[in-house]
């Protein structure tokens, strides 16, 4: 058995026939997403619609989060990532479907917004964990510049190739693709070797039910203090983050009268800045010291963001986007390389899991606080003559849209600082030092033991 798995690629050279077909499958999902973005926009002309789609997909994955991380820990890491891909699959062909038929309404947008969330919640435990096991830990900080490549790489083109496209061959031809892509990503898996990892004794300190084993990852992150931190820093980061880039397309839709050219515009400059921060993180590695790219880099996203609530117009958009694409890779490669070499490989399912679910903890409610300020306070206030247009007309402009600028404004500002704060917290920037690496931990344990 162990023979049959070594003849299928393996190491550096399995994770990239991995990848690439990742890179593939992203790009057509990039490009139905764009396409549903546009549609839904034109149907309801709300954020708050917009806005409860990254509910309904975000709820059912956090509610589910934890026992992933237990399915992804207890069985075959590679039959996860393909389970993961294939529910996405299935809410594709479902949309496909309606779609055809001529029947698609938005709010069949939602019912599939919960199976791709349901079946995220597998994907990234899954991909995460495989990566320690296939690659050395030297290689993590380069790996994971590669997996933001997977996000940046496509939406370069996507939103452009899907503004060319959908005339064409419109919205059904863009979704067959899409449901075709994941068949190429699936078979990808399927010719690769992901091995297993070897039991530890914090993987036996976990074991027991399924609550017991779901509870772990949090009682795991809970007792280090610096994981705790950098988790935290990510929560916060985030409940600012969500708020703003839900109002991202219905302010620059707003602005431009729906002109889908302009929002793919600087869309595609946001993944142009974030495919080149990919490059730069996949041969560089990022910092020695890791937590200096969380930390800088979250203070620079939130700096890109207040740029995007900024009055201009496009060129304004595509230095706010780039400036905060450019080091998304730096902090969430930096990030995930900590964790993938202080946790334990055969926790990593149930911790990361853990991970995600504080750090996403707020976004369920991201889009309704995001939606209801814009729909019901700034937008109207900011549409007529008021205090408040006085006082940010200058800054943000006046009119359509001007409204959601204010809070990208505000959430970028807010954002940086939470990156700033981090310096002031020693558990947070100390982090590396804190805490052993797992491999360390694995060799004291023979020493450790009665003769």
């Amino acid at each position: 058995m162990e023979n049959t798995d070594t003849k299928q690629p393996s190491g550096m050279f399995g994770f990239t026939v991995v990848w690439l077909g990742q890179i593939v499958s992203v790009l057509a999902s990039a490009m139905s997403q764009f396409g549903l973005t546009i549609w839904m926009f034109q149907q309801t002309e709300s954020a708050t619609a917009l806005g409860l789609m990254q509910v309904f997909f975000i709820t059912p994955f956090l509610l589910i989060s934890p026992i992933a991380g237990v399915m992804v820990d207890r069985h075959n890491r590679k039959m996860m990532m393909m389970v993961s891909d294939l529910t996405a699959g299935i809410a594709t062909v479902l949309i496909l479907v309606f779609q055809a038929l001529g029947i698609l309404e938005f709010w069949h947008l939602y019912f599939a917004s919960v199976i791709y969330g349901l079946g995220n919640a597998f994907q990234w435990p899954a991909y995460s964990a495989a990566i320690s096991t296939m690659v050395p830990k030297e290689q993590l900080g380069r790996v994971n510049g590669m997996m933001s490549l997977v996000e940046a790489g496509p939406n370069v083109v996507a939103p452009l190739l899907a503004g060319v496209l959908l005339p064409i061959i419109g919205l059904t031809g863009i979704l067959f693709f899409d449901v075709a892509t994941f068949i190429l990503a699936i078979g990808a898996l399927m010719i690769v070797h992901v091995p297993q990892p070897p039991r530890t004794a914090e993987g036996e300190q976990g074991r027991g039910s399924v609550w017991k084993e779901a509870a772990y990852g949090f009682k795991y992150i809970f007792a280090r203090p610096s994981l705790l931190g950098l988790q935290l820093t990510f929560f916060m980061g985030n409940l600012f983050a969500g708020i703003g880039y839900t109002l991202l397309a219905p302010m620059i839709l707003s602005k431009t009268g729906n002109d889908s050219l302009m929002l793919g515009s600087a869309q595609t400059a946001g993944a142009v800045g974030g495919l080149i921060g990919g490059i730069a993180m996949s041969a560089w590695g990022g910092f020695k010291r890791r937590a200096h790219g969380v930390l800088i880099g979250w203070m620079i996203s939130g700096i890109g963001m207040a740029i995007l609530g900024l009055a201009g117009g496009l060129p304004v958009w595509i230095v706010g986007m780039v400036t905060t694409a450019i080091v998304i890779p730096l902090v969430n490669g930096s990030n995930q390389a900590i964790w993938q070499s202080k946790v334990a490989p055969d926790v990593q399912g149930r911790v990361f899991s853990a991970r995600r679910l504080i750090a996403w903890f707020t976004n369920p409610i991201s889009p309704i606080i995001a939606g209801t300020l814009a729909d019901f306070v700034l937008e109207p206030q900011m549409r007529t003559t008021s205090t408040l247009s006085e006082i940010f007309g200058g800054l943000v402009g006046t009119g359509p849209g001007t409204g959601m600028g204010i809070i990208l404004l505000f959430c970028g500002v807010l954002s940086a600082l939470v990156g700033a704060a981090g310096y002031f917290i020693p558990a947070i920037h100390n982090a590396e030092t804190l805490l052993p690496d797992h491999d360390q931990l694995k060799k004291a344990e023979p020493e450790a033991a009665p003769a």
